[in-house]
C-alpha cells in the first residue's frame, strides 16, 4: 500500500494551504502526532469522538479535519471529553491534522470556495478578466475571507435561499422579504455572522454564512440586506472534502472522507 512519511504529508498541506501566513484561532497542521508513515486518512469536518472512532474502526493512520483543538481561551487542562477523545487518538498512534483559516480562505480548495461551486455562486475576481481562474476572487473585511458574487439565475432573496435548500440539503434560515433583491451576494462560511456588517459596507444584497446570532436578525432587518444561515456544518462539508482529494491525488493514499451529521 502506498505511503508517505507523516513529516512530508504536513509539509506538503502546510504549503498548499500557505498555513504559516495565517493568525488563527488554534494551531494549524499536525496538532497530534501518531505514527510516522500515513498511508489511509480518515477526512472529516470536525474531530469528533464519533470520527476517531471511524478511523480507528478503519485502521486510519491520520485525521484530516477542518475543526480541530486546542482553541484559543478553552480550558487547557485535559479532562472530561477532550480527555476521552486524545487517549484514543494516541492509543491508536493517530495523526491529528486541522487546518481552520487557511481552509477557509484557499481560493481552489477552500471552504468558501467549494460552497460557491456547490451553490451556483460565481465569484467577483479583482481583475476585469474573470475567465483567468488564476485571478484572485474579491474579498471584503479585514481578514478577507469574505467573497463577493452573484448567483445567475436568482435575482431575490427567496430565490437565492431556494438555491441554498436544494443544493445542501437543508431549510436555511433566511431574514428578509423572499422579493429583495440579490444582485451582489457575499458569503463566507461557519460561524461568520460577526461579518455581516463588513459585508453589507462592501455593498452586498445578500449575506450568506453558517450561524446566527440574536443580533443579526436586527441587523438584516434595519439594513435591509438579506442573511441567510445555510448551517455550519453544511457550509463546511466541502473544503475538506477537496483537499482529502488534492491529497489523494498528490500520494495516491486511500482517503476517506465521513459526514458526521450535525444540525447546527
Amino acid at each position: 500500500m502506498t505511503s508517505v512519511s507523516t513529516r512530508e504529508l504536513c509539509a506538503w498541506l502546510d504549503a498548499t494551504l500557505k498555513a504559516s501566513s495565517f493568525k488563527d484561532y488554534c494551531p494549524n497542521g499536525l496538532q497530534v502526532e501518531g505514527c510516522e508513515r500515513v498511508s489511509h486518512i480518515i477526512a472529516g469536518v470536525t474531530a469528533s469522538q464519533a470520527l476517531i472512532e471511524v478511523a480507528i474502526d478503519r485502521g486510519a493512520d491520520a485525521i484530516l479535519v477542518h475543526h480541530g483543538w486546542f482553541w484559543r481561551g478553552e480550558d487547557p487542562r485535559v479532562r472530561g471529553t477532550q480527555r476521552t477523545r486524545l487517549a484514543a487518538l494516541l492509543a491508536a498512534n493517530i495523526n491529528l491534522i486541522a487546518y481552520h483559516l487557511p481552509l477557509d480562505a484557499h481560493p481552489t480548495l477552500g471552504n468558501n470556495a467549494q460552497l460557491a461551486s456547490r451553490l451556483g455562486l460565481v465569484a467577483d475576481r479583482q481583475q476585469p478578466d474573470g475567465s483567468d481562474p488564476s485571478n484572485p476572487p474579491r474579498t471584503a473585511g479585514a481578514s478577507n475571507l469574505i467573497w463577493l458574487g452573484s448567483m445567475p439565475g436568482a435575482a431575490t432573496l427567496g430565490q437565492v435561499a431556494k438555491q441554498v435548500s436544494a443544493r445542501l440539503g437543508r431549510e436555511p434560515l433566511v431574514v428578509g422579504a423572499a422579493d429583495q433583491p440579490a444582485q451582489t451576494i457575499a458569503w463566507c462560511t461557519g460561524a461568520a455572522q460577526g461579518m455581516f456588517s463588513e459585508a453589507i459596507d462592501a455593498g452586498a444584497n445578500v449575506f450568506i454564512t453558517g450561524e446566527v446570532s440574536e443580533p443579526t436578525v436586527h441587523l438584516a432587518r434595519e439594513s435591509g440586506v438579506g442573511f441567510i444561515g445555510a448551517g455550519h456544518h453544511a457550509t463546511e462539508r466541502y473544503g475538506v472534502q477537496a483537499l482529502a482529494q488534492a491529497v489523494q491525488q498528490q500520494f495516491g493514499l486511500k482517503v476517506d472522507f465521513i459526514d458526521i451529521d450535525n444540525p447546527v
